[in-house]
């Protein structure tokens, strides 16, 4: 009993001294936590006075570098509009420009934008600060993806919906006559008439019209739309009447297209083989129809796009072996005479591992003496007899190019008239460019 009094004492002494160490311990942070925060506003003062003149160092900093970029970014689109060729911009478009076509006068241009509107441009002079457009705006739910002349002052445009595609052609109103004519506004298009799933549920890749002038056609618009599978549909562009359809049977089309006279129809598909319709016309000038006559036979791969030459003897191809042909289709193939080729040009294009790129377009000028080709964002000239590249566009475009064609005739361009190329793309914008020189290198 005794023993266990002096143990208790002791034990309670040990506790008084630790709990003195622990309260003091504590006092002695709390006094170092009241003094740091006393002076804390201090610090923080001086912190932004010392701060203020290196945020004026930062932001002026900021404003130097934001003035090099910005010089950077006008001298690189200064050395974009300084090409020798590159003659305009057609802005205002909301989205992807899907297509574009010169209409019959050579003076208006149609393109075709997924922004679910139609512009027709009135290019009075090439070199304009701004150009005067007709706006016509496609039926809800239908996305524009291509254009092509239909008729006089009128354009037939393809459109793609859930159910399938569709054609729609659109003309002019005719204007009206009285007292308020001179002060009335131009005539609004109006659809003249529409098909629709041209091709089913499958989509237009490519929509071509010509005028028919060969043999006994009545000079009347002929339309050819191709789809993404095997089928080729023609059109009366004025009526809208289906007129005749083929089928490539080649798996899936890449293109197709109508020589100027309106005599042959020549598609481009999965196949290195090209195959040639011949549209028949009945003493009337209407198409009567349109039989297979021949193939064209010697790339070794995929062909993937093909021109008439503008007399429609000729046609060239551009194949994924890296190879473009020339082909003298104005054979009598009647009497089993094969079609010809004229010439066989490597494609000047390469990859950096040396490896031969192709051309995703060809358009050759209607004085035949200039093929315009394309790759991505690129567009390159060539001299069709020869294969020489008389100039190149390395970045023509902010993204890969749509589409493109040459206007039928020259057009104005202050004091002269030019031949020009149109092109659309994914940048939303149409280009227009300068024919270059046929002695260009």
């Amino acid at each position: 009993m005794d023993s266990t009094i002096p143990i208790a004492i002791v034990s309670a002494i040990i506790g008084i001294v630790i709990a003195f160490l622990v309260f003091s311990n504590y006092f002695q942070n709390r006094k170092s936590e009241v003094e740091s925060i006393t002076n804390q506003p201090e610090t923080i003062q001086t912190n932004q006075k010392t701060s203020k003149p290196q945020q004026s160092h930062k932001n002026t900093s900021k404003k130097s570098q934001a003035k090099s970029h910005s010089h950077t970014a006008d001298h690189k689109d200064a050395n974009k509009r300084h090409h020798p060729l590159d003659l305009n911009t057609l802005k205002g478009h909301g989205d992807i420009v899907t297509g574009v076509c010169f209409l019959s006068n050579a003076e208006s241009l149609a393109t075709a934008c997924a922004d679910g509107v139609v512009r027709v441009f009135k290019l009075d002079d090439a070199s304009s600060k701004s150009f005067k457009f007709m706006r016509i705006n496609l039926p809800a739910g239908g996305h524009p993806i291509a254009v092509a002349a239909a008729d006089e002052a009128a354009v037939a445009v393809a459109c793609h919906a859930l159910f399938g595609s569709s054609l729609y052609m659109y003309g002019e109103e005719k204007p009206k006559t009285g007292a308020d004519s001179k002060q009335a506004k131009l005539p609004l298009p109006e659809i003249k008439w529409e098909q629709h799933k041209v091709h089913d549920k499958r989509a237009i890749l490519t929509l071509v019209g010509t005028k028919a002038t060969y043999g006994s056609a009545d000079g009347s618009t002929i339309i050819v739309s191709c789809s993404e599978g095997t089928d080729i549909v023609l059109f009366h562009g004025k009526s809208g009447k289906i007129v005749g359809n083929v089928d490539t049977n080649q798996l899936k089309n890449n293109m197709a297209t109508i020589s100027p006279n309106g005599r042959f129809i020549a598609a481009a598909a999965f196949t290195a083989d090209v195959k040639v319709w011949e549209v028949v016309y009945s003493k009337d000038g209407a198409v009567k129809e349109v039989s297979r006559i021949m193939e064209l036979k010697g790339h070794k791969s995929a062909v993937t796009w093909l021109c008439f030459s503008p007399n429609s003897e000729q046609v060239i191809t551009a194949s994924k072996d890296g190879t473009i042909r020339v082909w003298n289709i104005n054979v009598r193939y009647h009497l089993s005479e094969d079609p010809k080729t004229l010439k066989v040009f490597p494609i000047p294009l390469k990859d950096a591992n040396g490896t031969t790129l192709h051309y995703d377009r060809l358009c050759i000028s209607p004085d035949g003496k200039i093929l315009a080709t394309t790759h991505g964002s690129m567009i390159q000239w060539l001299c069709p007899e020869t294969g020489k590249v008389l100039d190149t566009a390395e970045k023509a475009h902010d993204g890969d190019i749509t589409d493109m064609a040459w206007s039928p005739s020259p057009i104005p361009m202050g004091d002269k008239r030019i031949l020009v190329l149109a092109t659309a793309s994914v940048d939303k914008k149409v280009k227009l460019w300068a024919a270059p020189s046929l002695n260009a290198s």
